[in-house]
């Protein structure tokens, strides 16, 4: 890898970094709002539902910061997937069994901050989806095959072990 790539993969995970902050702050304050209003107010579907996403996110944040190879394509799908759930969940008026709608919740104690809460927490989960792919761009400009060169194999012109 060349300086200048390692310098642009230094500035992605720095980037990808930040955005897990931002998506932490959104989900720490999101989660302190979730407690201040009661977890009862969740139906079963929301709970188990928040749940898995916030274990993958715990381990998407734990590749972030390890700088783990897949730490890029797992922030993508996490950020991107889980900020059209929770905006499904949330900011729609009652749908469902997977509905917490903001919407219409000042009985269920949806506040100003409730929204604050979770607006950066989707703030951040999109920053950490844009970031994952800023980085994989990265990584694909400089693939060799990226630039329209084959390394090997049937794509080049070679064939392994053709006698």
């Amino acid at each position: 890898m060349t300086h200048e790539a390692q310098a642009a993969e230094q500035r992605g995970y720095r980037l990808l970094r930040y955005a897990c902050i931002l998506y932490i702050v959104g989900f720490a304050l999101h989660t302190a709002d979730h407690f201040r209003r009661g977890t009862d107010t969740l139906t079963p579907e929301v709970f188990w539902l928040a749940g898995v996403a916030n274990v993958v996110g715990v381990i998407v944040i734990a590749l972030v910061f390890t700088g783990h190879s897949l730490a890029p394509l797992a922030a993508v799908v996490k950020g991107f997937t889980s900020a059209i759930l929770f905006a499904a969940v949330h900011f729609l008026p009652e749908w469902s069994a997977f509905s917490d709608a903001f919407p219409g919740g000042a009985e269920r104690g949806v506040e100003a901050t409730s929204w604050a809460g979770a607006l950066i927490e989707i703030a951040g989960l999109l920053a950490v989806g844009a970031a994952g792919t800023y980085m994989l761009v990265i990584r694909s400009r400089r693939s060799p095959m990226a630039h329209g060169t084959a390394s090997h194999g049937a794509s080049s012109g070679h064939f392994p072990n053709a006698g």
